[in-house]
């Protein structure tokens, strides 16, 4: 008897390109969320973009400053946006800003609208928040998005440290579709041809135009964009983080639990992929590539860079497979002279 279903959830309305941000109240009212909204954000985001967002608005709406991606953060979201009576979320801000408003979003049941003003992570459209407790990162599973609102103009002009980590995001999904086509055929883990299809176009995209995507310009803002949002749709449609979540973020996650939050997310995930990317075809194979658009875009492509020890990332390496439940190319683990030896001869150390 067939019994597949699926049940695939991606935001409505996603609205990317120069001066967007000023059509807010537009796709609002084309969302249908014409109530009290509380706006969620941090001290930069406020100075640079809630302004121009509230003067947009026929209500003075209440804002939540966050200052770092914690469960209490949620939580304070979450009471706030009882105590006011909201009937929606209004996320502005980078990756931490959007994770905490998009969780609270969840609990509350109401709609949430993602307002990126960095390009760091494909989490802007994703089903999924990842928040640290303690020392290690929780990865949540969260509503995506009503509706993304992404200004090209107000990204480019954000630091470029978190646009390289974005596209570093989005260069390891080579390896995470890697790893899930790997676990599909050794232990029968369910794969979708489509999600990891798109997924894997959406890495390849951004390696074959890393020459191209150059700090300030916002055409690149543009190239960025649109990646991060195929990367979060494969997501959804795959109702699952595997399309663009493999062994190289499960090294990230170890990494700061073992070392804290010491680099950006992307930027560690970035060189993690060059050595499991290397794991996964050889000396002569496509870790050179992908290493190559990593440093032509100005991303981290060492340990040292990151500002990480070789131990603790050897480490990282060769524990990551503890962390959760999925098959990759860590199996069941890596030996230490394995670690070593990827990351010697991809230049990681």
């Amino acid at each position: 008897m067939f019994e597949k279903r699926s049940w695939i959830r991606l935001p409505r309305n996603v609205v990317i390109g120069h001066g967007v941000i000023e059509e807010t109240q537009t796709v609002l009212s084309d969302l249908h969320l014409s109530g009290y909204g509380l706006i969620v954000t941090s001290k930069t985001p406020r100075e640079l973009a809630v302004t121009g967002v509230i003067e947009q608005l026929d209500f003075d709406p209440p804002v939540e400053l966050v200052d770092r991606a914690r469960f209490g953060a949620v939580e304070a979201v979450i009471d706030r946006a009882r105590a006011e009576e909201i009937e929606y979320l209004l996320g502005i801000g980078g990756g931490t800003v959007i994770d905490v408003a998009k969780m609270a979003a969840d609990e509350l049941g109401v709609g949430f609208v993602s307002v990126p003003t960095t390009a760091s992570h494909d989490g802007i459209v994703s089903g999924r928040g990842s928040i640290p407790s303690g020392n290690t990162r929780h990865s949540v599973a969260a509503d995506p998005p009503l509706g993304v609102i992404a200004d090209t103009e107000l990204i480019a002009s954000a630091p470029w440290q978190f646009t390289t980590a974005g596209c570093a995001d989005i260069i390891s999904n080579y390896t995470a579709v890697r790893d899930w086509q790997l676990a599909h055929r050794l232990k029968n883990a369910e794969y979708s041809e489509y999600a990891g299809a798109l997924s894997q176009m959406t890495a390849e995209m951004l390696v074959g135009n890393a020459e191209s995507i150059k700090p300030g310009l916002e055409d690149s803002a543009w190239i960025v964009m649109k990646a991060l949002v195929s990367s979060g749709v494969a997501m959804s449609i795959a109702d699952s983080s595997r399309p663009a979540s493999g062994a190289e973020h499960l090294i990230s996650h170890q990494l700061d639990r073992i070392a804290g939050d010491t680099a950006l997310h992307g930027h560690q995930v970035g060189v993690a992929t060059i050595t499991t990317e290397y794991l996964h075809t050889g000396q002569d194979g496509n870790w050179q590539n992908v290493r190559g658009a990593l440093s032509s875009i100005g991303a981290p492509t060492t340990v040292e860079a990151l500002g990480h020890s070789t131990d603790d990332f050897l480490e990282a390496m060769t524990s990551a497979h503890e962390i959760r439940d999925r098959y990759t190319i860590l199996g069941n683990g890596v030996s230490e002279a394995a670690a070593l030896e990827a990351a010697r001869v991809t230049g990681v150390i």
